[in-house]
């Protein structure tokens, strides 16, 4: 399957996407990866540089006749998130993934494909062994872990880079030039529960899948469901009807994508049996009907099992219903100022409660600090009130837009002169390096775009290839088009 893909045009972006794929390289485990780039810029014979964390930064020379213009940093991370679905068997830290094509799109099988953002790093790698693309001299920075905490790019020092134009290649729609992006916190609520002996006689697992998932950022607008959420609906509705015990809940995985799946164990009466089953069937003909455009191939599933031994308090028990409930998830707010711009969101990401501890994972953004604080906090309170351990981490800032820019004029001026249209400068709610690594280079102009990339952070992701052969063009002509120094 991946002999077919190397046939593609632009031949250079997808052989070197192939080879990229071919390492594991899932967030925090991001090792072997770093060698892989490493040895590649080493490889060229081109200076190359692992900082303390991982980061990998190669220079390149001008080619001829541009070495008067502005240095160029291309900016893209090694790390991909890591989703497969429940029914295929993979490890993401051992195999590369298997990739198909399906008409203009290249898929994986089961699982994500990387192309977030691997074709950005197959893009560097291709200019940096290029023998024949015009360029200004290059700065290529790889940073790691991007999606799960951008740890690469808060630890990147100043002074390393001496480019005055970063491109960042991590924008999912071809017909957009990304100038701002959210900023984030990760809530986590930890603890420790009560568990009693099971009372009751009948056990069931209950599981929420086949939602569609997605990018907890790019994807928060599109109201698709949140499997925790839709479980714990589930069971509060339940609580509030029958004797209810539940031995274990588990739900989601990464918190930068929306839970697709949820499961949990819980025990009825005997005799409530068939209207428990009724109950949930009812449950699910009303949250199918609710998200029949957004997960069609929403289901519920219930199964009969052994009964547990152990049960949660019935004080804990209700107080994490209620607590769930509670917590805020999706859009908390648009913004009055960029139409159509999610300003402030919640993501629950991950629910695990088993074995007399529990954790329940958020990650809360915004493009206003102080907004992305004041939601932050909300959530922590909700969790205050079943005495649960709080930590905000993994902060990092948002990319405030600078539409003047003379990057951002130029490349919308090109993109209007190529494509005969002008493109769609706006901002994202996604977490960017771009706002981070702002910091220790303030003067640095900076825009981030890529071409279309659907269904990230799931195992839905696939990427069009004629969008590719567009957005490589674009690149190409835009590194032309970089003015000489002042």
């Amino acid at each position: 399957m991946n002999n077919q893909i190397t046939q593609l045009e632009p031949k250079p972006l997808w052989n070197n996407f192939v080879a990229l794929n071919a390492i594991p390289r899932p967030s925090k485990k991001e090792d072997k990866v770093i060698a892989f780039i490493k040895a590649f810029g080493e490889s060229l014979n081109l200076p190359t540089y692992v900082d303390e964390v991982g980061n990998v930064i190669i220079k390149k020379p001008a080619t001829k006749g541009m070495e008067n213009k502005v240095t160029v940093v291309l900016q893209s991370h090694l790390d991909m998130v890591h989703q497969k679905n429940a029914s295929t068997d993979f490890d993401f830290n051992t195999q590369g993934i298997n990739m198909l094509v399906d008409g203009d799109w290249v898929k994986a099988n089961g699982t994500t494909l990387g192309a977030d953002n691997g074709i950005g790093v197959a893009s560097i790698m291709s200019i940096l062994s290029s023998t024949d693309i015009p360029h200004p001299a290059i700065e290529a920075l790889f940073t790691i872990d991007e999606e799960t905490g951008m740890t690469g790019a808060l630890s990147l020092k100043g002074g390393l880079l001496d480019g005055e134009i970063m491109l960042n290649l991590d924008t999912e729609e071809d017909n957009e030039l990304t100038i701002g992006c959210a900023g984030g916190v990760d809530v986590t609520a930890i603890g420790n529960y009560i568990q009693k002996d099971a009372v009751l006689s009948s056990a069931l697992h209950i599981s929420v899948r086949g939602l569609t998932g997605g990018h907890s950022g790019i994807d928060i607008h599109k109201g698709r469901g949140n499997a925790n959420k839709l479980m714990n609906r589930l069971l509060f509705q339940l609580s509030n009807i029958f004797q209810l015990e539940i031995a274990g809940i588990e739900g989601g995985s990464l918190r930068n994508a929306i839970p697709r799946e949820s499961m949990a164990e819980i025990i009825v009466n005997e005799s409530d049996l068939t209207q428990v089953h009724s109950t949930i069937l009812l449950y699910q003909q009303s949250i199918q009907k609710e998200y029949h455009t957004t997960d069609p191939n929403l289901i519920l599933t219930i199964e009969a099992i052994q009964k547990p031994v152990k049960v949660m308090d019935a004080d804990f028990q209700n107080k994490l219903l209620r607590v769930l409930y509670t917590c805020p998830n999706g859009i908390y707010r648009m913004s009055p100022d960029i139409s159509g711009l999610v300003q402030t969101s919640n993501n629950i990401a991950r629910v695990v409660v088993k074995d007399g501890g529990y954790t329940v994972q958020c990650l809360t953004r915004s493009s206003v600090d102080s907004e992305k604080t004041d939601l932050a906090q909300a959530i922590s309170s909700a969790f205050d009130l079943m005495n649960a351990q709080i930590t905000l981490g993994g902060a990092y800032p948002g990319w405030i837009p600078n539409p003047s820019s003379p990057i951002v004029t130029m490349m919308s001026d090109l993109y209007k002169e190529m494509f005969n249209e002008s493109a769609k400068v706006d901002a994202c709610h996604a977490g960017l390096e771009c706002g981070i690594l702002g910091t220790n280079y303030p003067a640095m102009q900076m825009i981030s775009f890529g071409p279309n990339i659907y269904g990230a952070h799931s195992p839905d992701e696939k990427v069009q290839i004629s969008s590719v052969q567009k957005y490589w063009g674009y690149l190409l002509e835009t590194l032309k088009r970089i003015p000489e120094r002042i």
